[in-house]
Parts: structure tokens; C-alpha cells; sequence
């Protein structure tokens, strides 16, 4: 039998195909190995340069968690109540996926079911380039335009605050929502479709009561990415929030989120010192807040594929 012929039954594949083709697989193995390992360094690099002041006897956890009082730099009585920016950066993640779950999904239905493939192809097009667009060119955005927008719009007293960095926000994470919003809708096998039409379903009925519980796992996805894109971004909830220590009372007071903490004050402390420790601190917070996220996400699907 001809080693190599197509459609033979007998069909040998020489020790170099071989080879390759277990180099891929090995490469494809370190690849997902490293992204664990990746993770894993990251976490104890940020947890060994926290412990320090973890383990002190002069910390402690339950005024950092709890308090709200942050003055780090007081000569007298220095203290580290993060509590006014978890519930500052809680607040504008919620707000930006109030604006960016409706649109975004309602984004991804129109883009999956109901524009031609030029329309789509332009809309693409578009949604790709906000995702491209740096996120500092986002916070000049939320410092000049929106901040006298708002200033404007709803006579506030300063345009820098929790409102404006949700809007940035929920345009940051709209392209995530939409694309794999769009790609979770395509994914419904055809079949589903053809099932409603046949049944006499409407367009929307089909889009409501066949499409949407079919692609839930993958809705749901886009919209947890979304969350961790908000809760991750720093440079934009810097310049458009108004950095103030405070738990807002309203959508128009300033506010500063743990990101935004991190990165204003990291280049101004000290390596080694206890600030500079507590700021790791936060990263640690940072990382715990993340993994609940996806914690629950992993439940709610897991609760979704038993029904």
C-alpha cells in the first residue's frame, strides 16, 4: 500500500508527520500549562509583597475591609479603610452594566438576526475599533466632553464623578458584550430556527423564546467579561471620577475606585514601606474580587446546564 495515498484504509503517516504532529500537541499543552502558571506567579508576587503588613500585629483586617477613613500619609494617625472605594468601584461597575448589558445584547440580537451582511460587516467594523481605542483616550474623553456634559446636562457641581466613569465604562465593555453576544446567538444551531419558524413563531417570538434561553451560557459569559473589564480598568475611572475618598450618595458624587487607588499612589510611596504594602493589599482584594466574580459565574452556568 502506497504510504500517503489518500482514502486508503492502511494509511501510514511517516515518523516526521508523526513528530510534528506530537510537537503541536506538546506545544498546545505548554500553552495551557503556562497560562495557569502565568496566573499563579502573578498572584504570589502580589501576595508575597502584601504579606508583610497582612501578618503585622498593627493591621488590621477588619478596619481595612471596613473602614472608610484612608490616610495613609497622616504624620499622627495613619489609617487604611478601603471600604469607600470597594463601594466606589462596585458603583460604577454596576452603573456601566445597567447602560452596557441592555445595549449590548440588544446589540448582538440585531447583528446575529435582523441587519444584512453588509450592515453587519460595517457594524463590526465599528464595535472592533472602540474596543481599540486606548483606555487614556477614554479618560480625556470622560475629562473634557462628558465632564461638561454632565456639568450641563444635569447643573452638577463637577462632571468628574460616578456617573461619568460608568458611561466610559459601558462603552468599554459594550464591544466585549456585543461580540461574544453575537457569537453566542450564532451558535444556536440552525435547526432551533428552523423548529420556531415551523411552529409559526414571529421573528421576535423566535428571538425571545428559542435564540435567548439557547445561547444563555454564552450571553452570560459576555456579560461577566464585561463585568471584569470594568472592574479592571484603571486609567479611565482615574480621570473621570474624581478621586474622592468618600461612599457616594448619588450618581453625581465623585468617587475612587481600588484600581485607580493603586495606580495614583503607587509611584509616590516608598518600596517596602507599610503604604506600599497595603496598596499590594489592595491588589490581593482586587484578585479576590475577581475570582467571586467567576466563581459565580461558574455556578450560575453550571446551575443553567442541569435544567
Amino acid at each position: 500500500m502506497t504510504e500517503g495515498a489518500p482514502g486508503s484504509i492502511g494509511f501510514r503517516r511517516s515518523w516526521h508527520s508523526l513528530a510534528a504532529e506530537r510537537g503541536i500537541e506538546a506545544l498546545i499543552t505548554v500553552c495551557g500549562i503556562s497560562a495557569v502558571i502565568l496566573v499563579g506567579g502573578i498572584f504570589f508576587f502580589v501576595f508575597r509583597e502584601a504579606l508583610p503588613v497582612l501578618a503585622s500585629p498593627n493591621f488590621s483586617l477588619g478596619e481595612f475591609l471596613f473602614s472608610v477613613e484612608w490616610y495613609p500619609t497622616s504624620v499622627t494617625d495613619v489609617r487604611y479603610g478601603v471600604l469607600a472605594m470597594i463601594v466606589g468601584t462596585l458603583a460604577v461597575t454596576a452603573l456601566a452594566m445597567a447602560i452596557a448589558v441592555p445595549f449590548g445584547i440588544g446589540g448582538a440580537i440585531y447583528l446575529s438576526e435582523f441587519c444584512g451582511p453588509k450592515v453587519r460587516e460595517t457594524l463590526k467594523v465599528v464595535i472592533e475599533l472602540l474596543a481599540a481605542i486606548p483606555s487614556v483616550v477614554w479618560g480625556f474623553l470622560g475629562l473634557t466632553v462628558v465632564n461638561q456634559l454632565l456639568i450641563t446636562v444635569f447643573d452638577a457641581a463637577v462632571g468628574l464623578n460616578a456617573l461619568n466613569a460608568g458611561l466610559l465604562l459601558a462603552l468599554m465593555s459594550l464591544p466585549i458584550i456585543v461580540s461574544i453576544g453575537e457569537d453566542a446567538l450564532k451558535a444556536v444551531p440552525d435547526s432551533y430556527r428552523e423548529a420556531g419558524i415551523a411552529l409559526g413563531a414571529t421573528r421576535w417570538q423566535l428571538v425571545y423564546r428559542v435564540l435567548l434561553p439557547g445561547a444563555r451560557n454564552g450571553l452570560l459569559a459576555a456579560v461577566l467579561l464585561g463585568v471584569g473589564r470594568a472592574v479592571g480598568e484603571t486609567m479611565a475611572v482615574l480621570m473621570a471620577t474624581g478621586h474622592a475618598v468618600q461612599i457616594p450618595g448619588g450618581l453625581l458624587d465623585p468617587v475612587r475606585t481600588l484600581t485607580a487607588n493603586i495606580a495614583s499612589e503607587m509611584g509616590e510611596v516608598s518600596k517596602d514601606s507599610e503604604h506600599y504594602r497595603v496598596l499590594f493589599a489592595i491588589g490581593v482584594l482586587l484578585f479576590g474580587i475577581t475570582f467571586l466574580v467567576n466563581l459565580a459565574a461558574d455556578l450560575v452556568v453550571r446551575g443553567v446546564r442541569r435544567r
